[in-house]
């Protein structure tokens, strides 16, 4: 079974370019997108993500505002800030942010190696079924 991924940007183009990116991963599936925080905590509940993909920048609701409140309800559910903005070094020092990993949206290409780190994907019960035994 695909590991469920939520996603939640303010920005439909990267919405879409991340809807594209996991059509291409067999072990992840998209299960929710949403457009700001306050969205991506309630589709949270409803849809019990493996991995959660914040903006850092959006309305209603910021990225870190969402994670705090997520990670009250699912704290082992792993989070990745998706961001334009980095945070500073500063901020990073005082531990402000309920996240798992920070990623600059100029390292897309990056993207697909966190997420296999926080959540790797593990052979269904199908695929173990199917493997020979040998005797």
């Amino acid at each position: 079974m695909p590991k469920r991924i939520l996603v939640a940007d303010d920005d439909g183009l990267i919405r879409r370019m991340l809807y594209n990116l996991f059509e291409d991963e067999p072990d992840y599936d998209l299960c929710a997108e949403a457009r700001n925080g306050e969205e991506a905590v309630a589709l949270a509940k409803l849809h019990q993500p493996d991995l959660i993909i914040l903006d850092f920048s959006m309305p209603v609701m910021n990225g870190i505002e969402a994670a705090r409140e997520l990670k009250k309800i699912m704290p082992n559910v792993p989070i990745i800030l998706f961001t334009l903005f980095p945070p500073s070094a500063t901020e990073l020092a005082l531990g402000e942010f309920s996240v798992d990993r920070i990623v600059p949206k100029s390292e897309v290409s990056h993207l697909m190696t966190h997420i296999r780190q926080l959540t790797p994907p593990f052979p269904s019960l199908d695929t173990i079924s199917q493997v020979p035994v040998v005797v």
